[in-house]
């Protein structure tokens, strides 16, 4: 009996590997996904996806793999990477994820703390780190590498191929047919799936448990927010080690059966969204940032008459988006207007941006300016917000099918309930919400109180019950005049300039707001060279008074748009880059406040001193 026709006898789909076997079934050879091989998109079918889950099974018991033993795993998006996921949950394990970009001393943390005995490493680069602190992990018994490039002569008693232990895979499951089946049926849905680890802006990570229910439980209601089809393609290309890529890529994949196509690598982002033009895509705000910043300083560099023109078209898409997202609606005039410039002007950018396709467009996992959103309705691409942490299995709300508000984060997910703490702190209930944190009853008890998640964002509900994000709780800035400002909503002002990469306002207790500026390096590179401005660094541009000078004009602009108490009186621009190692950053790319207060102390008081 095969484990799809044991599950379709009970009639129950107890776990994600349940039901991934039962999708792959059901699809047997139709594509699943593709991975560009020497310039040439591969196929792999859901028959072989299947087959590859089940030699890492396979691989895991044959080395003693137990139930609820905790699996690490570093790597990018490849196949490999949902294999190793995959076989680790149909043996009842719970895979443990790291950010590829994570130092050794992080690897070591996630290790030490999860306790985990196998560790599946992309390739040479993330073994060195793995082999870095090696001597301080008595649990780790095995590290199998995927990639064995340049590691031909290598031996080490701990370290295996994952050629080698895919083999051995596949002769325990010939040799013992009954015991992944039994692994897999022992699974119940409420036992943990994944541990992961959230990348906090203060102290240690901590690993947040989701379980098999709270993943089915979660994309089942996803799906009933926005349709997906099986039909979809997606491109994967941001960390699987982050809850939003792996719903995404990983869990949407499965439960919707859709097909996933993996980068080449991270330069080659923008390429292959042109080659396989996705029907949904998820993308960060600075992903949407950037490729606003592009298609402005595109133009600039355009031929007068397609300068004129695609300024024309902007000025009536936007007022065309104003008009959609009002009570009245669009006019007939504005209606016309706006679909010959869709058919003359966005059409053809939509093509060259890989976006022509695009259905299902969202921007997640951290705030982003309106003016960017308006840009990417304005243009044709129906992007929406949606809101939630690792916490609760990644989305809370999301603007449902044509429900779309701009400047809010739309409506809870179906079966989702969210409500605002006297203090203005979201909270959630609903399947989504984790297990807690793994071997921290502590910060469990803080963060759940009577199945209420406390997201630590502080929001407020409007009056068609739309949730809009104020700020993070801790961030919220209380200036010695008493009055309390939220950073991120003038820190999204200031990176939708072109020039600007980052900002981090400043304030606490303080008269004023300043700012540290953190330069857009491409874009202001180019506006340099197009100035004539000479500079040799990245810190010498930073330091330079030209840039200055462009840096002033797009803060005064901003500060247009602000009430006076949250206007920048001074700002600094940065001469480093920020950066993950120094711990300034988060591996998801948000800014450390309280490192970088610290680090920058120096230069802050320098901004008040001369007040």
């Amino acid at each position: 009996m095969s484990m799809h026709d044991m599950r379709e006898s009970t009639g129950t789909i107890d776990s994600v590997p349940d039901l991934f076997f039962s999708q792959a079934e059901k699809y047997g050879g139709r594509t699943a996904m593709r991975t560009k091989e020497f310039g040439v998109w591969r196929e792999i079918g859901w028959d072989e996806y299947a087959r590859s889950v089940r030699e890492v099974a396979g691989g895991l018991l044959a080395l003693g793999h137990e139930p609820g033993e905790r699996v690490a795993l570093i790597s990018e998006n490849r196949p490999e990477f949902l294999y190793i996921d995959l076989g680790i949950q149909t043996v009842a394990g719970i895979t443990t994820a790291i950010y590829t970009t994570n130092a050794a001393s992080e690897v070591h943390y996630i290790l030490d703390h999860s306790e985990a005995r196998f560790y599946f490493v992309e390739d040479q680069e993330q073994l060195d780190k793995a082999l870095e602190v090696i001597d301080t992990l008595p649990r780790l018994e095995k590290i199998i590498v995927i990639d064995m490039t340049g590691l031909r002569g290598f031996r080490h008693a701990k370290v295996m191929s994952f050629n080698e232990f895919v083999e051995t895979g596949r002769v325990y499951n010939t040799e013992h047919p009954e015991v992944l089946s039994r692994r897999l049926d022992a699974i119940k849905t409420d036992d943990p799936a994944l541990i992961v680890y959230t990348s906090g802006t203060t102290g240690p990570p901590k690993g947040a448990m989701l379980s098999h229910g709270n993943i089915l439980w979660t994309v089942d209601s996803l799906g009933k927010s926005n349709r997906i089809y099986e039909t979809d393609e997606v491109l994967s290309y941001l960390p699987l080690s982050h809850i939003a890529e792996r719903v995404m890529t990983v869990f949407n994949g499965i439960h919707f059966g859709y097909t996933i196509n993996f980068i080449e690598n991270l330069d080659t982002v923008t390429d292959n969204m042109r080659e396989v033009s996705p029907t949904v895509i998820f993308g960060v705000p600075r992903i949407w940032e950037k490729y606003h910043s592009a298609v402005l300083l595109r133009m600039k560099d355009a031929t007068l008459f397609k300068r004129i023109m695609f300024n024309i078209a902007l000025t009536v898409g936007n007022q065309y988006v104003k008009q959609k997202f009002s009570p009245s609606g669009v006019t007939f005039p504005m209606g016309i207007a706006y679909a010959f410039f869709n058919f003359v002007v966005f059409r053809k950018l939509r093509e060259r941006l890989g976006m022509e396709r695009a259905r299902l467009v969202i921007s997640g996992a951290a705030p982003i300016s309106p003016v960017v959103l308006e840009f990417f309705h304005a243009i044709g691409v129906p992007i929406r917000e949606v809101y939630g942490q690792t916490e609760d299995s990644g989305p809370a709300t999301i603007h449902h099918e044509k429900d779309i508000k701009l400047g809010t984060v739309g409506k809870p997910l179906p079966g989702v309930e969210i409500d605002i703490a006297d203090d203005g702190e979201i909270l959630v209930k609903g399947g989504n919400v984790f297990l807690g944190y793994f071997k921290n009853p502590e910060a469990t008890e803080e963060a759940l109180e009577d199945g209420w998640l406390h997201t630590g964002d502080v929001g407020v509900i409007d009056y068609q019950g739309y949730l809009m994000i104020t700020d993070r709780k801790k961030d919220i800035l209380i200036t010695a005049g008493g009055k309390n400002i939220a950073p991120q909503f003038i820190e999204n002002k200031l990176k939708s300039s072109p020039y600007i990469n980052d900002a981090i306002v400043i304030g606490e207790r303080k008269k004023y707001l300043t700012a540290l500026i953190l330069i857009d390096e491409e874009n202001v590179t180019k506006y340099a060279q197009e100035k004539r401005i000479p500079f040799t660094t990245y810190a010498n541009l930073s330091k330079n008074p030209e840039i200055f000078k462009l840096i002033h004009l797009e803060v005064e602009r901003v500060n247009g748009d602000l009430a006076q108490v949250e206007t920048i009186k001074k700002f600094t621009i940065l001469d480093k880059r920020l950066d993950q190692e120094d711990g300034e950053l988060t591996p998801t790319m948000k800014v450390k406040r309280k490192k970088i207060s610290e680090m920058y102390g120096d230069i802050i008081e320098k901004m008040y001193a001369s007040s």
